[in-house]
């Protein structure tokens, strides 16, 4: 059983930063590929970052450019630096560790951008 606790989330301005993590209850963190995904009121979930096991990321294209995840293996720990927030980045993110047969979640935390 895998426990994936997020925090960091809250209220910003547009164009304010926020630091999400995802600290996750194992100790085989390191071969998980881990994900942040989003869900927006009345839109379909969205993929919004993922990390490999080896530290490769790759990002949704609206984020590109001012999102950073990253993961700290000694620490269990994955990162979401959120950096040029807009109002369409509010959305409950949620954290996702997956191996090819099985995959986790979080409980989410709530990210609103408004002025």
């Amino acid at each position: 059983q895998v426990q994936l606790v997020e925090s960091g989330g809250g209220l910003v301005q547009p164009g304010g930063s926020l630091r999400l993590s995802c600290a996750a209850s194992t100790i085989t963190f390191n071969i998980y590929t881990m994900a942040w995904y989003r869900q927006a009121p009345g839109k379909q979930r969205e993929l919004v970052a993922v990390v490999s096991s080896s530290g490769n990321p790759n990002y949704a294209d609206s984020v590109k450019g001012r999102f950073t995840i990253s993961r700290d293996n000694a620490k269990n720990t994955v990162y979401l630096q959120m950096n040029s927030l807009k109002p369409e980045d509010t959305a409950i993110y949620y954290c996702n560790a997956e191996h090819p047969a099985i995959a986790y979640w979080g409980q989410g935390t709530q990210v609103t951008v408004s002025s």
